[in-house]
């Protein structure tokens, strides 16, 4: 019997009952501008300094008015990049980044190339993991920024962010982490790892959409890139979105209330979720780190070979399955991700992609039903593929390694 299951929380979560209702009086009866001198400018005012020392409390951050607030995690990238750039172009043009990096980090380094600024993308392993020494060999004299993420957003590598902000540190350079698909999900604490910007999404763990942040070390130099008011201390210009930045600080509340919980709930569903797709299916692998220290709890990349994802996403979606082919602000042009090539991974596992993100109201019995419903799908498009005939036939091998 059909199910619907959600398997991409990477992408988006769900609303908490108590966001919903903590958010609900700010669209009702407290709607005032946060910038306006009256009572209910005052009261919104002091809504969002109170959702400040939340986020600041969450990441180990001293100072909540360090905590910037954008309209989500994509302008928090955005503004932690070209912000920190053009604060810094007097003392150097050049930025350290890596090869496997979210489109809102990407893109925005490849815009400021074009206008004057060099950037070195550093390789990373098989496993999509940079090595520090290489981070370290990439710098010039006059590097401003390293900038990388904590978790990769497509295939769940964890990225040594500790030993890269201890070089940042040493050489004095601005070290940013785009912590996106990381906050909630793993320990995340600003000053172990000596970051000077960290970007967050509440939408990724159960907060609403409208709302990003990007918290701001004291000695890190920043410009606003957006030209208007003076909203959020003269860093980020426009009205501040109240009701979800309300929304957001009793999320990151609950996600660190809730921490281990939910991480080791999601632990178990992935791996029971991984163990059952390659007992079920042949000529699978997993794209990314293993499972365990140095992966996203949530994530599941997965490739399975000799068709292609797109036809594996319409039949889990018919199936009641919600997964993705990709990152959610790529996948949408059927092309797959470059985070895949950046590993190293064969052109047709790429296409044979897939990524299942667990949230933590998954339940072992909606695993149980992914598992059976997929190793189906895999089956049929298999039966109506000729690739896969000429595997039977020994005609062709496979190209997943089995080491």
């Amino acid at each position: 019997m059909k199910r619907n299951v959600y398997l991409d929380c990477q992408s988006s979560t769900p609303v908490l009952p108590e966001v919903y209702e903590a958010m609900l009086p700010w669209f009702k009866e407290y709607y005032g501008n946060a910038s306006a001198l009256h009572e209910l400018g005052v009261r919104s005012r002091k809504a969002l300094n109170q959702s400040r020392e939340r986020f600041a409390a969450a990441i180990g951050a001293e100072r909540p008015e360090d905590i910037v607030f954008t309209s989500c995690g994509t302008e928090a990238n955005n503004l932690a990049i070209k912000g920190s750039v053009y604060a810094l172009e007097d003392k150097g043009r050049h930025i350290v980044t890596t090869v496997a990096e979210h489109p809102s980090v990407e893109n925005s380094i490849a815009f400021l190339e074009k206008h004057g600024f060099r950037a070195t993308r550093v390789k990373v392993d098989r496993f999509g993991r940079v090595n520090p020494a290489d981070v370290e060999a990439a710098i010039e004299k006059d590097t401003v920024l390293i900038a990388t993420h904590y978790a990769n957003h497509d295939i769940g590598t964890i990225q040594p962010v500790e030993e890269i902000g201890e070089i940042a540190e040493r050489c004095h350079i601005q070290f940013f982490v785009d912590c996106n698909f990381s906050a909630g999900w793993l320990p995340l604490n600003v000053n172990r790892m000596k970051a000077g910007l960290v970007s967050l999404s509440p939408h990724r763990f159960y907060g609403p959409k409208g709302v990003g942040v990007l918290w701001k070390a004291r000695r890190s130099r920043l410009i606003s890139i957006i030209n208007g008011g003076i909203q959020e201390e003269n860093r980020r210009s426009g009205t501040e979105n109240v009701p979800a930045i309300v929304g957001g600080g009793v999320a990151v509340e609950r996600a660190s209330a809730e921490f281990s919980a939910r991480t080791a709930h999601v632990a178990e569903l992935q791996s029971r979720l991984w163990n059952g797709i390659r007992s079920r299916i042949d000529c699978v692998c997993l794209n990314g780190a293993p499972l365990g220290e140095n992966r996203h709890p949530c994530n599941l990349n997965v490739s399975a070979e000799f068709i292609e994802g797109e036809g594996q996403l319409l039949l889990c979606n018919a199936s009641g399955i919600a997964v993705s082919s990709g990152s959610s602000c790529v996948s949408r042009n059927l092309k797959y991700s470059s985070v895949l090539s950046a590993i190293g991974l064969d052109e047709t596992l790429a296409q044979g992609n897939l990524i299942f993100s667990v949230g933590k109201d998954n339940t072992s019995e909606e695993i149980d039903y992914v598992i059976e419903s997929y190793a189906g799908i895999v089956e049929r498009l298999r039966g109506m593929s000729p690739v896969w005939d000429d595997y039977r036939k020994g005609v062709i091998q496979s190209k997943i390694s089995q080491d």
